[in-house]
């Protein structure tokens, strides 16, 4: 059995849910939030999913046709930069050095998989030599926001026995506001180097990119005895596709083209309560 799932952040057609439904030979359609997400139960994945889904992004709704059993995950593993916040925090910082607009540049293309994830980190970090550290607490309390929905999607699968974890390739001066803004279990990032209140323009070895992020999914789920089936990974960049491919549920939310077009599961227009909806978690389900 499987499951399809719609969901639109402007508001979903009951009659476009129905249409679909009989099209497709679904059951009984099941509410998640009033207007906004709803469900199905399918017999079979249907053939022209992929075409079907074209279109709906079309209309701005978002989809998925997954396997009814074990949609609810026990695990969840996440991305910081442009996932769990609005942001790529080494742009925020490279702006305040005077050096923003090249960093953004390596950065984008780093995102969408043109350039080794490790040397690109290395070489956006050295242009930040010089900088004071203060610059960190600045661009924080200035520049973050967290992603809509990131707070209820952490909490409501905490509420029902999942284990979170922030791991980025960023640093480890916003996960740890980040992980502490969201509730999440435990976070991971790289770490800057700083001496007498500067930067120095060098990251601590070993560089946690695309193959940590996956040694990380693995290692919580060995932790947690679960098989990775059971994890459901988020993030928006190609260092991101190791565990997105990994996972039971990989999401590729907002991604970068080369992530969304490989992804199980991609997300394109609501935020991240989307990725409960998925699990088929309802609103009135949404921990406060």
């Amino acid at each position: 059995m499987y499951v399809a799932t719609l969901i639109a952040p402007d508001g979903l057609d009951p009659a476009l849910a129905d249409s679909l439904r009989n099209a497709w030979g679904g059951g009984d359609i099941q509410w998640l939030s009033p207007d906004r997400a709803a469900e199905f139960a399918l017999a079979t994945r249907p053939a022209n999913l992929a075409d079907v889904q074209s279109d709906l992004r079309g209309m701005r709704v978002d989809s998925a046709v997954q396997p009814a059993a074990g949609r609810r995950k026990r695990v969840l593993i996440a991305d910081m930069d442009s996932t769990m916040i609005g942001q790529e925090c080494i742009d925020e910082l490279a702006d305040l050095a005077g050096v923003g607009p090249r960093v953004a540049e390596i950065t984008a293309r780093a995102m969408n998989g043109e350039l080794d994830f490790e040397g690109a980190l290395r070489e956006r970090v050295r242009l930040l030599a010089g900088l004071p550290i203060e610059a960190i607490e600045r661009v924080w309390s200035e520049r973050i926001t967290l992603t809509p929905g990131g707070a209820a999607l952490v909490g409501t699968m905490r509420a029902h026995g999942a284990t979170a974890a922030l791991v980025s390739g960023g640093f480890t001066g916003f996960t740890a506001r980040v992980a502490e803004a969201l509730g999440f279990d435990r976070h991971q990032a790289n770490r800057l180097i700083a001496r007498d209140g500067r930067l120095t323009g060098e990251v601590a070895e070993p560089i946690l990119g695309r193959a940590a992020k996956v040694e990380a999914l693995e290692a919580l789920c060995a932790e947690l005895g679960v098989g990775p089936e059971a994890a459901m990974a988020v993030g928006d960049g190609a260092n991101d596709l190791g565990m997105i491919g990994l996972a039971g549920a990989g999401v590729a939310l907002h991604a970068k083209p080369v992530v969304a077009a490989a992804a199980g599961l991609r997300v394109d227009f609501s935020d991240l309560t989307a990725l409960l909806y998925l699990q088929g978690y309802a609103d009135t389900e949404f921990a406060t």
